[in-house]
Formats: C-alpha cells, structure tokens, sequence
C-alpha cells in the first residue's frame, strides 16, 4: 500500500496522506491502547488496586489514565518518578505485542494532567521574570515531559526564549532573554 495518495487538482505532484494510511495509523493507536490496557488491568489485579482505564488517541498517540482508586498515588510515586517507569514498562510491554516502538502516554490519578497546568503557569512566570529583569534562570532538572510543556509555556511570552542543557537525568531548561 502507497504511503501517499495523488490529490487530484492541487497542482500535480503535491500529494497527501493516503485515507487508508490514516485509518491504519490510528487503528495501530487503538491496538497499543487495548494492549496497554490489559497489561495495566492485569497489574492493577496483581496489586490489588482499584483503578478504572480509559483508553483514548490523542495528537498522534494513545493515551491511557486510570482513575478512581485509593492506592493510585502510591503508583505515582515522588514527582512522578514511578509513573514514568511504568509508562516505560507499558510501552515496552506494547513494542513486544506489536513489534514498534510505541509512544503511549500513561497517566494515572490524573497527576499528569495537574503536573502539566503547574508547569505550564512555571514556564510563564519563569519567562515573564526573565523578561522584566533581563537576567537568565535556569530550572531544576526535569523529564523530557517537563521540559517540553515550559519550554511551549515560554514560547507564548515575547523577550525571551528557552533551551535545555545538561545531560539526562539533571537535564534542566533555562529561560534567557532574545
């Protein structure tokens, strides 16, 4: 099957993603997302915890929360350290069903959802700070996942910009002005 598809009128040798190709993509997604979810129901059962899984595709990737369950932030850990080692055994879990590599976003007790509003208010003060005081701020050390939604926080505010340094896991973002 073609990865790409003739758009017929658009000039000739443009072309766009087959329909088929979508369909494939985001069938693949739901695959990932049905496998991670058993993987994750079976774990919960080994526990002994109550959790309810959702399963959802999200800009590109599949997405599972779980939610509703008292002993869930002990799967959270401190800053999210044990979310993140069981988003990694997740989607390894999905790469040995499926062969790929897979992007699967975990969240659980919605600590990743609350996370992201907090850094998203932290990369806009940090830069609103470095704009009115024209001095440098380098962060704390953070996850990719961090780094990514403060450095999409400080891309709103005009004066500054960001970037990362170090090397993982002290990998940390500084907000400087232009």
């Amino acid at each position: 099957m073609s990865d790409t598809a003739e758009v017929i009128g658009a000039g000739g040798d443009e072309t766009a993603p087959a329909v088929n190709d979508i369909d494939d993509n985001e069938d693949l997604l739901v695959r990932e997302g049905d496998i991670a979810g058993d993987y994750l129901e079976r774990l919960l059962d080994i526990l002994d915890y109550d959790g309810d899984i959702d399963l959802d595709v999200e800009a590109g990737r599949a997405v599972v929360s779980i939610d509703g369950g008292d002993d869930l932030d002990k799967l959270v850990g401190p800053r999210g350290t044990v979310l993140e080692a069981l988003q990694e055994l997740t989607r390894l879990a999905v790469q040995q069903e499926t062969g790929t590599r897979s992007r699967l976003m975990l969240d659980i007790a919605g600590w990743r959802a609350a996370r992201r509003e907090q850094l998203r208010e932290l990369g806009r003060s940090t830069a609103e700070s470095v704009r009115d005081s024209g001095e440098r701020i380098r962060l704390q050390p953070m996850s990719p996942f961090e780094r990514k939604i403060v450095h999409d926080a400080v891309a709103t505010v005009d004066g500054v910009t960001s970037e990362s340094e170090g090397e993982e896991p002290k990998r940390r973002v500084v907000v400087k002005p232009e």
